[in-house]
């Protein structure tokens, strides 16, 4: 005897009201002129969803499914519907162009569907991201390593809830900021996304996304940093922030079109990794006495060289921490303004708007200043009107892109300043790089190789020779280098500090550069202040076990002349 299955029968009867349904709209669809799509099978792009607002679709009883530039496709019930033709002038009214679709009512609910996985999206301000206090703590209280993170993002990665790309991007901002990354990188591949931080300079892999997660996330990140949605072909930059108790941390975001999606590069502008004191940066004894004497000096010009990602900013903002006072007038001309500094004028260049460091200068000088930063010296114009600001009783400073010390002459020199004025309006140029701090927790002793004791013998040598006076007994058969352990993410480093090298404008310097000396002149001339150069200075704090051979050889080259 058959057994009637009501179940069954009844999902049966479903299948076929949707197939005659769907053979209905298509028929209509040829009455109409309009395309017909079927939506039940139909790949659907969520981007094309934020074109229309969810309770604007349902209105409109049409659903927008695709988007390319600024066409986008949108599938409607019936053309004779007036609420539709509303919506659709209203996408229109948007800068929006339509290719219309017919589509059955099931299909246009299954991309209603979609919406709520952009909801909290939707509901986000633009530029404005707020995580509680309580999330916070419990974030920042969870996450001890970058590993904690990535086991994190891939328990919300099984989870079925609606909300898990919001829950992934809370995890990977708030893991990123406990931590003290500076960046945040996705990479999209050919079979998955990417995502690593970069943390004391060293990118590291946090975990893998698929590609569906990763569409909903760039389009979240997208929205919240004032970028557009639907352009996917071209560079955006945009930014939002973080509010954090009473800080706000802003993120600068950079989206960059690839093969296989967009990457995006997330940099994390927290103010209390800025507020480092001069004191804490690395400088040495003598060199930090040396600056904090020619900050204070009225006039002249302080300069520090050095590549993208050296440190420049943190010791120049460092520099205006310590003589800032209501009694003096300071502005800075930043590009980017990276951190905003209580007290002091800061403006922003913006090429649209002709707006340059040469321009921020001229406009400068005429508020009056007693200090003036510029970001970066770029070109001879710039170069020749901060070194007369130098002269005219005020403190300028600013950063060149040079290798060394002694090369923020040469260079200068290069970009027309007259070297009769230059000796008047320099006081100090420095370089710097960025090491990283061995972890106090794992770090082991060993006895270095035979090409290592050359490069700490002579680079010891050097230092001794330049500072007689000073005691500088080190037993250099004893060195320090990186294990690995949950305290410092299992890569063996904790932090980063600076390593520096100065020449002042002394009057044995004065005398050559009327010959228009280079570099190694230069330095020779030098050698007699007592100033450490990079590498002696790094090799100092090797011996002192705060860094490693090899991570100050990732900086700087150590036997160029052995």
């Amino acid at each position: 005897m058959a057994i009637f299955d009501e179940a069954k029968q009844k999902k049966r009867l479903e299948e076929l009201r949707k197939k005659e349904e769907e053979r209905l709209v298509e028929i209509l669809s040829v009455k109409y002129g309009i395309p017909y799509i079927d939506l039940n099978i139909a790949p659907i792009d969520t981007q094309a969803l934020l074109v229309v607002k969810e309770e604007d679709a349902k209105a409109g009883t049409l659903a927008p499914f695709d988007i390319k530039g600024k066409t986008v496709k949108v599938a409607i019930f019936s053309p004779n519907n007036e609420k539709t033709q509303e919506v659709l002038r209203k996408i229109g009214d948007n800068g929006y162009k339509v290719d219309l679709y017919m589509a059955s009512h099931a299909g246009i609910e299954r991309v209603w569907e979609r919406y709520k996985d952009i909801t909290l999206t939707q509901k986000t301000e633009a530029g404005v991201l707020d995580i509680s206090d309580e999330a916070l703590e419990k974030l920042s209280g969870k996450f001890g390593s970058i590993a904690d993170v990535g086991k994190a993002i891939e328990e919300s990665l099984k989870s079925k809830d609606i909300h898990r790309v919001s829950r992934i991007f809370e995890i990977m901002l708030g893991g990123a900021i406990s931590l003290g990354v500076s960046d945040i990188h996705t990479d999209p591949q050919e079979e998955e996304v990417r995502l690593r931080y970069r943390l004391d300079g060293i990118l590291q892999d946090v975990t893998y996304l698929d590609h569906k997660t990763y569409h909903l996330l760039i389009s979240r990140i997208k929205l919240l940093s004032g970028l557009k949605l639907n352009v996917t072909a071209d560079t955006q930059d945009g930014r939002f922030s973080i509010k954090i108790k009473d800080i706000d941390v802003e993120i600068r975001t950079s989206v960059l079109p690839g093969p296989y999606g967009e990457a995006a590069v997330l940099r994390i502008l927290n103010p209390k990794s800025i507020s480092v004191p001069l004191e804490d940066l690395g400088i040495e004894p003598r060199l930090l006495e040396i600056l904090l004497k020619e900050v204070r000096r009225p006039n002249g010009m302080i300069l520090n060289t050095g590549p993208t990602g050296s440190g420049k900013t943190t010791t120049l903002y460092a520099l205006l921490r310590k003589i800032y006072n209501p009694e003096i007038k300071i502005i800075t001309i930043e590009d980017p303004i990276e951190y905003h500094i209580k007290g002091i004028s800061q403006t922003q260049v913006d090429p649209k708007t002709n707006y340059t460091f040469l321009s921020g200068l001229r406009a400068a000088l005429r508020q009056d200043p007693d200090v003036i930063m510029i970001g970066e010296i770029r070109d001879g114009e710039t170069a020749r009107i901060a070194v007369n600001s130098a002269l005219t009783g005020h403190l300028v400073l600013s950063t060149l892109h040079t290798n060394t010390a002694a090369g923020a002459i040469p260079r200068l020199i290069d970009l027309k300043v007259d070297p009769k004025v230059l000796n008047s309006a320099l006081n100090i140029a420095i370089a710097q790089r960025l090491v990283r701090k061995l972890c106090t927790y794992c770090k082991i002793e060993y006895t270095p190789t035979e090409r290592e004791l050359r490069i700490l013998n002579r680079a010891l040598a050097s230092a001794k020779e330049k500072r007689p006076d000073e005691k500088l007994d080190f037993d250099t058969t004893k060195i320090w280098d990186a294990k690995g352990c949950e305290k410092c993410s299992n890569t063996g480093y904790k932090g980063r500090l600076g390593v520096y090298e100065a020449v002042r404008m002394t009057q044995k310097i004065e005398e050559i550069l009327s010959n228009n000396p280079n570099e190694r002149e230069i330095q020779e001339a030098a050698k007699d202040q007592g100033i450490f150069d990079m590498r002696e200075d790094g090799i100092i704090k090797v011996l002192k076990g705060i860094t490693s051979i090899s991570e100050l050889e990732r900086v700087i080259e150590l036997d160029y002349d052995l």
